[in-house]
């Protein structure tokens, strides 16, 4: 939910795409812990050669070394790319908070302590934790793990595939009474309402589908004129004005209306004065019934 109260949609990670980047992680984790002991071996053969180095100093090394790789390098990068490691930056993937929000150190870290303990590489729970993190995810709508149910967050898909929205095209029959439209009192509002209503008919359900159709169609019918010819279908209705209003600003936008053409007409019509439509006309809202 944005700050202007619009419920956005978003695409949650599934398992099996969690599973991937999982995979990418720890592809990177095994070579920074493979570099980091090479490192240190090394650093620690200096010490010996000098006398410095003991038996405890190498398992210090070995403990730190996994901490860092398996907690740090996690928390790290999660903190610094607001959600993202090397796997899900791979996958197009998001660690987010449950508003929605950008992941801090806090929930970062918790997330990630959680998973090393319970999960993978499950500390605590060396067999059972990462079958229960499966179940959960699995079977809870935001697809949310035990590190999830912890810090507070879920994970999403940053790339959203592009999707055409599907749109009437004109009726055939519909052109010319569409050219004669005078549209200059359809403002960009009713217009967009117009469009996403059509744009999701195939999706809309019985009897709300009729009903948002009859009510915009009665909006339509009383910011146009004439009104449409007897018979009209509610969906020839309302696409027959928003492919006539969206073709006439594309020839706007392009420069090349006439000065006999209704591009102009609208255009004049939007200085004067909007006329009263006539008590004695016909209602245009009965030619348009719900759409179909």
């Amino acid at each position: 939910m944005t700050g202007d109260a619009v419920a956005m949609e978003i695409r949650v990670a599934r398992p099996a795409s969690r599973a991937l980047a999982l995979l990418v992680d720890l592809f990177a984790q095994v070579l920074l812990w493979l570099t980091l002991q090479l490192l240190g071996v090394f650093v620690l053969l200096l010490l010996a050669s000098l006398g410095l180095a003991e038996w405890p100093l190498w398992q210090a090394m070995a403990i730190v070394i996994t901490v860092v790789v398996f907690v740090g390098y996690p928390t790290a990068m999660l903190t610094l790319t607001r959600g993202r490691t090397l796997g899900k930056l791979a996958l197009g993937l998001r660690v987010v908070r449950d508003d929605g929000g950008p992941v801090g150190f806090r929930h970062s870290f918790t997330r990630t302590l959680v998973g090393v303990a319970v999960e993978f590489p499950a500390v605590v729970l060396p067999f059972g934790g990462w079958i229960l993190s499966v179940l959960l995810m699995t079977t809870h709508p935001r697809s949310k793990r035990l590190g999830d149910h912890a810090a507070g967050t879920f994970v999403i898909h940053e790339r959203t595939p592009p999707t055409g929205q599907w749109l009437p095209a004109m009726p055939p029959r519909m052109a010319i009474w569409a050219a004669t439209l005078d549209l200059s009192r359809v403002d960009d509002e009713l217009a967009l309402t117009v469009r996403h209503f059509l744009g999701r008919t195939r999706s809309l359900a019985e009897p709300a589908r009729s009903r948002l159709g009859e009510q915009l169609a009665r909006e339509i019918a009383q910011a146009t004129s004439p009104p449409p010819p007897a018979g009209t279908a509610g969906w020839e209705y309302l696409a027959a004005v928003h492919a006539e209003r969206h073709d006439r600003a594309m020839r706007r936008v392009r420069g090349v209306p006439g000065a006999g053409h209704p591009v102009w007409s609208e255009l004049l019509a939007v200085t004067a004065p909007p006329r009263p439509p006539s008590p004695t006309s016909p209602n245009p809202a009965g030619q348009a019934p719900a759409a179909r």
